[in-house]
């Protein structure tokens, strides 16, 4: 499966566009790699996500075309949260 579409059904990302243009931004990582939107990935891939100053590590459990909302936490499993007071880089002000 895409990776653009799989963040887009899993709810990690709300749509495809910006699923796509967050990968194009360089700001997603597959097992510790930066990966394109049109990246293949697989059950058990690691993936890591930079949205703004908060960083989101995750695990591929399972692979769908579709998922009610209920169901789009079963996907992943989460590994790592950093919230945005502690990722790297940051002063902890709010700009």
């Amino acid at each position: 499966m895409r990776l653009d579409k799989f963040l887009k059904v899993s709810r990690l990302v709300k749509r495809r566009t910006l699923a796509k243009e967050v990968c194009d931004q360089g700001r997603v990582e597959v097992n510790g790699k930066t990966a394109k939107a049109s990246a293949d990935i697989a059950v058990g891939d690691e993936l890591t996500l930079r949205y703004g100053n908060q960083t989101v590590k995750v695990r591929v459990e399972s692979l769908r075309e579709t998922t009610k909302k209920t169901e789009a936490a079963e996907l992943y499993t989460l590994l790592e949260q950093v919230p945005p007071d502690k990722a790297e880089g940051t002063s902890g002000r709010n700009l």
